[in-house]
């Protein structure tokens, strides 16, 4: 795989749990979660990344940012992956776009280590976390990765892992994400009013 040059922030997922509120809109400490990623991920990338989001106002959450919709709407966030690659030259960084504490340091290892892999994943040691102890919405994925998940929409399969075994698949070890900080914090999403204030706290404890 060659250097990645893209990131893509996936902002997917109803927003039914949150009175009809876009999660990644939602502030913690003081700054909503959505300019909390793109702004780690440009430090990291050296560019802005691309934003795929389905709402009609999509285009009005990050001005600064070029907005796609899904390629293949209905696919859930194999399908926010798979936008992200067809929207791509070459390999992107996918990043959920309800991860508050990403660090920019994790993210340039990533793409340093993606090189030799077609899909390149953190291991986050998390039960019932990602996909087989990873998290796939904290990756690199390169263009080789579009046709096999092509095939996998074919055959109905929109698990997240569902193209893994037709791909080099890569991985940034536990060790090494530790070495970043606790993983439980790196990879934490805002998903439902718990989450967001168990957010608001981790942020007033660790900054």
């Amino acid at each position: 795989m060659k250097s990645t040059s893209r990131g893509a922030v996936l902002a997917g997922g109803a927003a039914t749990r949150f009175d009809g509120r876009p999660k990644g809109l939602l502030e913690v400490g003081g700054r909503r979660v959505l300019d909390r990623v793109v702004d780690t991920m440009s430090a990291a990338l050296g560019s802005p990344p691309l934003l795929v989001a389905n709402a009609p106002d999509a285009t009005t959450w990050r001005p600064d940012l070029h907005c796609v919709s899904d390629l293949r709407p209905g696919m859930g966030s194999l399908g926010g992956v798979y936008t992200a690659i067809a929207s791509a030259t070459g390999p992107v960084l996918v990043v959920a776009w309800d991860m508050p504490f990403l660090e920019r340091a994790l993210l340039e290892a990533l793409i340093a280590g993606a090189n030799d892999y077609d899909a390149y994943l953190p291991e986050s040691g998390l039960p019932g976390h990602g996909s087989g102890g990873f998290e796939p919405l904290c990756a690199v994925y390169g263009p080789a990765c579009r046709q096999p998940i092509e095939q996998a929409f074919t055959r109905g399969d929109l698990r997240m892992i569902s193209f893994h075994d037709s791909v080099r698949m890569g991985t940034l070890s536990l060790d090494q994400v530790r070495a970043f900080g606790d993983p439980a914090i790196l990879f934490f999403n805002v998903n439902d009013p718990r989450d967001l204030e168990r957010a608001e706290t981790v942020w007033q404890q660790h900054g």
